[in-house]
């Protein structure tokens, strides 16, 4: 097994938890920074690992194999914590969207129900 290929599937799993904290602390300009290392990394990478079929079918090869499955799922994560945060801002944009268009607003009356009034209506009415 090359030893270099599993030093850096090791490199790789340490920059990916790196983004992984520049994303949950919202560090934007960090995470940026550490793109063009991960390519540099994976690139070196696919040169010194071995064909799909060869890691996959010869022992020799495991150790690197479950490290490059932890990046893998490593890399999952970082991804799932993006779409989260796009996800929370894509909600955030359209609810003050939608709260720019004049929707209706929601309050309680004097029962506890639930009365819905525009913003059109007086305040009698409420």
């Amino acid at each position: 097994m090359s030893e270099s290929a599993l030093s850096l599937g090791s490199q790789l799993a340490q920059l990916l938890a790196l983004e992984f904290e520049a994303l949950k602390s919202q560090q934007l300009d960090q995470f940026e920074a550490l793109q063009p290392g991960k390519n540099d990394l994976l690139t070196a990478l696919a040169s010194a690992c071995p064909s799909a079929e060869d890691l996959q079918n010869l022992p020799e090869w495991e150790e690197l194999r479950e490290l490059l499955i932890d990046c893998r799922d490593l890399h999952r994560r970082n991804a799932v914590l993006i779409e989260r945060k796009l996800d929370a801002i894509r909600g955030t944009l359209h609810s003050l969207r939608t709260g720019e268009s004049g929707s209706p607003v929601e309050v309680y009356d004097r029962l506890g129900q639930v009365a819905r009034f525009s913003k059109g209506r007086g305040y009698q009415e409420v």
